[in-house]
């Protein structure tokens, strides 16, 4: 099993900045990705960056691309998103998620087994 927990959400103004944090725990050993997805009111679930934890590989989505970074800091087993440039749009419950039998970078909801229990993003315009 592996436990994620994510922090860093809140209110922001448009064209603001937030850091995401979501930190891994468990069984956490070997090759895995991890991703954030987010769920605005009324819509789907939807992808936004992944990253794998060996080799680095990062795939954005493309309404998120050149505003938000991904990254990861392997001794803590967390993983960051950077927001820049935060637009009323982005408001949602963003959800850190992760997969230790990854073996590409998936935008699929359902490639990840472990989801942690979600962070409010809210930017007002």
């Amino acid at each position: 099993q592996v436990q994620l927990v994510e922090s860093g959400g809140g209110l922001v103004q448009a064209g603001g900045s937030l850091r995401l944090s979501c930190a891994a725990s468990g069984r956490t050993a070997g090759s895995y990705g991890m991703g954030w997805f987010r769920q605005a009111p009324g819509k789907e679930r939807e992808f936004v960056a992944v990253i794998m934890w060996r080799g680095g590989t990062i795939v954005y989505a493309d309404s998120v691309k050149g505003r938000f970074t991904i990254s990861r800091d392997n001794a803590k087993n967390t993983v960051f998103l950077q927001m820049n440039s935060l637009k009323p749009e982005d408001t949602a419950i963003y959800y850190c998620a992760a997969d230790a039998a990854l073996t590409y970078p998936s935008r699929s909801l359902g490639a990840y087994a472990y989801w942690g229990q979600g962070t409010q993003v809210t930017v007002s315009s």
